[in-house]
């Protein structure tokens, strides 16, 4: 430290893995934190990143104030996915419809969202394996397809061209979760 200088009490040190942690007096206090156990986590590594964890969050003030590795905002509104892909300074998830909002339009939205910058689209259950079809053959991020159980025909989703699930079965998410890696261990 040069003569004169402040001290870097901003600086913590953790000890037991020797990894600095700087804070601010304005941002630190007000951080939208993932658990620990995250760390722990394999993640996903997609076109080079790894992903342990995901806020869901289409708030920008969240987004920017949070230590998630990604953003998964579900609006299938160009405007809103652009001001997001735009402003975060995280890899976002783009929904792009497939519940409400079905046909060409989800396929305009994903194609959209690719040209914004998403890291990849998300579409949601009621999806058909047509319209997954349609997006697979424009765009080149993954596209990420929303299961509710265990019931789902992943076969057929993946010939349509899904290349992550996003398993979403409430409290029964684990137990889906550990079913479907059991048939689909990769």
């Amino acid at each position: 430290m040069q003569k004169g200088s402040a001290p870097m009490n901003h600086i913590k040190l953790d000890r037991e893995k020797k990894i600095p942690h700087v804070k601010t007096k304005l941002r630190s206090h007000h951080i939208v934190t993932m658990p620990d156990e995250i760390y722990a986590a394999s993640g996903i590594v997609i076109m080079g990143r790894r992903i342990k964890s995901l806020i869901f969050s289409t708030d920008i003030a969240i987004i920017r104030n949070c230590n998630a590795d990604a953003v998964l905002a579900v609006t299938p509104q160009q405007i809103i996915a652009d001001a997001i892909v735009s402003t975060s300074s995280l890899p976002v998830f783009c929904g792009v419809g497939g519940g409400t909002t079905t046909g060409a339009r989800v396929v305009m939205l994903a194609k959209d969202a690719e040209a914004f910058g998403a890291m990849a689209v998300v579409v949601n259950a009621p999806t058909t394996n047509d319209v997954i079809a349609q997006i697979a053959d424009i765009i080149d991020i993954p596209i990420v397809v929303t299961v509710l159980d265990e019931n789902t025909d992943i076969d057929a989703r993946l010939e349509a061209g899904a290349t992550i699930f996003n398993v979403s079965a409430a409290a029964r998410t684990p137990e889906v979760v550990r079913i479907l890696r059991e048939r689909y261990p990769d």
